[in-house]
């Protein structure tokens, strides 16, 4: 379906590319919007750009996301999915499964996330939000990415699933080399992955000797009434909510706050509107960043079990599809101004929590961190500033998720 008379595709996946993906993806919108291309791991893939056809294809069944329908020797050679849940026995989570057995697992953890519990949450969440700015207000700077961004998620989450306060610093190291390690070698990820197996089958058994009121207990609970949890089935569901549950969220106020930094009118309304006590501009403007900025870049990976046809291409049984969020998020088909980010923008069905049954389970807590930690920097650090130039901040390229490296800042020191 490439348009022939089009310049060349522009390169993917490179340096350049992670820095600002969305020249190129506008690219592949106009010329070769259902577009084949080879990964960096060396797995074929087809990475479908535009709105309407990444709507369909996140909510076809006939595209699966379980990775046995991977036709690996036909369509280039490569590992799909996160390194290391295979070795570590992980495989069995939501994201890599398809009813009825999805419907059976979300069905039991989806109670952890219903906005009852979320609103009960929020008051935990903002205590962590401020004991992490506590930790540097009085320095005048800090790397929000390192000091902020990244341990909000992580000690939330783990008080979520009912990880002990001193076993928690283990998951944050854990989950710095998976970021770490995220857009390069391999063996970092799995080595945390397998560590992080092992411990979650302690914990597993603690548990069930001493159950609390945390997400870990509640499924094994459910499985002892007849849900037939397997031992692995919790293990890999409490592996993939940390995963996906924490890197998304560093991701969400890093380059959001990273969105509002480089766009000070937007900014300076926010504040306007938070100083007033209208929290209304706050919700709308963190799904704005979600769509203008996202942190998850490619949705997580789907596999064709029958020939089929996404925006007029075809694509064969095996073959892996990439529904291209931060394209689909900008395509002018879709949104006004889409490269312009407006945090009143109301008409604002952005893909960036997915779309169909796979819709993030946990897009309520997220939402909740995501307000939480930008309206607190608004308010407690009113002149923050970037301290480096945009040029100089280097972006983790690896294939679903897209966020900053670091992100130092300054501000007018003070006590907390």
């Amino acid at each position: 379906m490439h348009d022939k008379n089009a310049s060349p595709a522009p390169p993917l996946f490179t340096w350049e590319f992670a820095a600002d993906p969305y020249p190129a993806y506008a690219w592949l919108r106009e010329h070769a919007p259902v577009h084949r291309t080879a990964l960096p791991s060396g797995v074929e893939a087809w990475l479908v750009t535009r709105y309407a056809d990444a709507r369909q294809a996140l909510a076809d069944q006939r595209l699966s996301k379980n990775p046995v329908h991977h036709s690996e020797s036909a369509h280039g050679k490569g590992k799909v999915g996160i390194p290391g849940e295979r070795s570590a026995n992980l495989m069995t989570h939501l994201l890599n499964i398809d009813p009825p057995d999805h419907t059976r697992l979300r069905r039991l953890v989806s109670k952890a996330f219903t906005p009852r519990r979320v609103a009960e949450f929020a008051p935990r969440v903002q205590e962590l939000t401020d004991q992490l700015i506590d930790g540097f207000v009085a320095k005048g700077e800090a790397d929000l990415i390192h000091e902020f961004a990244f341990p909000l998620p992580i000690y939330a989450i783990c008080d979520l699933l009912g990880v002990p306060r001193e076993d928690q610093d283990d998951f944050r190291d854990w989950a710095g080399m998976m970021i770490r390690h995220g857009g390069g070698p391999r063996g970092g990820v799995a080595r945390a992955v397998k560590r992080m197996r092992t411990y979650l089958a302690e914990l597993i058994h603690r548990k069930r000797e001493n159950p609390g009121e945390d997400l870990i207990s509640g499924l094994i609970r459910a499985s002892d009434h007849g849900e037939h949890l397997t031992e692995n089935e919790a293990a890999a569901m409490a592996f993939i909510l940390l995963f996906a549950g924490f890197e998304t969220t560093v991701n969400l106020i890093g380059n959001g706050t990273y969105a509002l930094l480089r766009h000070p009118e937007q900014r300076a309304r926010l504040q306007r509107a938070l100083a007033e006590g209208d929290e209304s501009l706050l919700a709308t403007g963190v799904e704005e960043l979600l769509r203008y900025d996202g942190p998850v870049e490619l949705a997580t990976w789907r596999f064709a079990t029958q020939d089929l046809t996404i925006g007029g291409q075809r694509i064969a049984e095996g073959d892996p599809v990439l529904v291209v969020l931060a394209a689909a998020d900008r395509d002018p088909e879709r949104f006004a101004d889409p490269d312009t980010l407006d945090l009143a923008r109301r008409d604002n069905q952005h893909l960036g929590y997915g779309h169909g049954i796979h819709y993030c389970l946990g897009a309520p807590l997220a939402r909740l961190e995501g307000q939480a930690a930008l309206a607190t920097l608004l308010r407690r650090l009113p002149d923050l500033r970037l301290a480096a130039e945009p040029e100089d901040l280097r972006w983790r390229g690896g294939l679903i998720m897209r966020g900053l490296r670091t992100l130092p800042v300054e501000f007018t020191a003070h006590e907390k």
